[in-house]
């Protein structure tokens, strides 16, 4: 009781204005919202994007006034959180922005090639088709939400003066990772190796296809353009993947891996939160994420190489930003 009427007792001196991770997710609906503009003959769900931007700018401003109703920890968490439900409108919606450029998967899968000698997500679940390994590391994938979610409550719980800070960095390493899917359109081996069939990949042909991909309906509840997710058809984790990726899994996204980069701001945050255990205890589970990531098909290697890369450049640049 003492710590829920902690949550809400008023703060002292109120915000007035939007916090930074909000000014964030405002500059890039007005910013994608010109490029719709822009681009309008060119996108066939012009409407249904002008729906994400009014959803997101109801759910911040109905926020917003709670939180000037009541001015405290919890109405701030909820501004927060409120931020974070909204990636699942904002993820999906790069794939209708990126329509209007060539897809580049061709270019990744034969890097792929160049650097591997293989197509490591073609191979490694056929080598490490074990039950367990394929739970294990589908675990490791699926562990990506409350990885990052988690690191947010351990701040909010106990570091609250760096936890608009921490979640700052990890909110806006997602619109970054946007900015970068929408002019980068790389669809991953799942949807490309089904588009081009499997028998050529194998056979190292990448035919470039274009605008294959952004002339495709997408039927969410049957995924039939992209390749069934392989690993072990009966295991828990794997209908916890199935039905995700069912409810808005789209040919976007790919590189660098956004899955990678967010889970290496959240392990530096961790580092940072000076818990020890909270690292470690999640360590594991990015490891394992690391290798999922194409295992199941969703990446290409290089891609969650480079949200390694990606994930270490938002984590030190967002940071100062921050302080500025």
């Amino acid at each position: 009781m003492g710590y829920f009427k902690q949550l809400c007792t008023t703060e002292d001196h109120p915000r007035k204005g939007l916090l930074p991770v909000e000014w964030v997710m405002m500059t890039y609906l007005l910013a994608t919202l010109l490029f719709i503009f822009a681009n309008w003959s060119r996108l066939p769900h012009t409407g249904l994007m002008l729906s994400v931007r009014g959803q997101a700018l109801l759910v911040t401003l109905a926020l917003w006034l709670l939180y000037r109703l009541k001015p405290c920890r919890l109405t701030i968490l909820l501004r927060i959180a409120g931020q974070m439900a909204l990636l699942g409108l904002w993820y999906p919606d790069t794939y209708e922005l990126n329509r209007v450029f060539p897809n580049l998967d061709h270019i990744f899968a034969s890097w792929e090639e160049h650097f591997f000698g293989c197509q490591p997500a073609l191979v490694f679940n056929q080598v490490c088709h074990w039950p367990w390994f394929s739970e294990l590391v589908t675990m490791g994938y699926v562990s990506y939400y409350p990885l990052f979610v988690g690191v947010s409550v351990f701040y909010f719980i106990w570091r609250y003066e760096q936890f608009e800070r921490a979640t700052f960095i990890i909110l806006t390493s997602f619109f970054l990772s946007y900015v970068i899917f929408i002019f980068l359109p790389v669809a991953g081996p799942q949807f490309y190796f089904k588009a081009v069939g499997v028998e050529n990949i194998a056979a190292g042909i990448y035919p470039d296809l274009q605008y294959y991909f952004s002339q495709l309906e997408f039927d969410v509840l049957n995924p039939i353009f992209s390749l069934p997710l392989p690993g072990y058809a009966d295991g828990f984790f794997h209908h916890v993947l199935e039905f995700t990726h069912n409810a808005g899994e789209r040919p976007t996204a790919a590189f660098p891996s956004s899955h990678v980069s967010v889970t290496v701001v959240a392990m530096f945050l961790a580092w940072e939160s000076r818990n020890r255990w909270l690292f470690w205890l999640f360590m594991p589970f990015a490891v394992l994420l690391f290798f999922g990531t194409f295992y199941i098909q969703a990446h290409y290697a290089i891609d969650a190489i480079a949200g390694l890369v990606s994930g270490a450049i938002f984590y030190f640049v967002l940071g100062k930003v921050y302080k500025a």
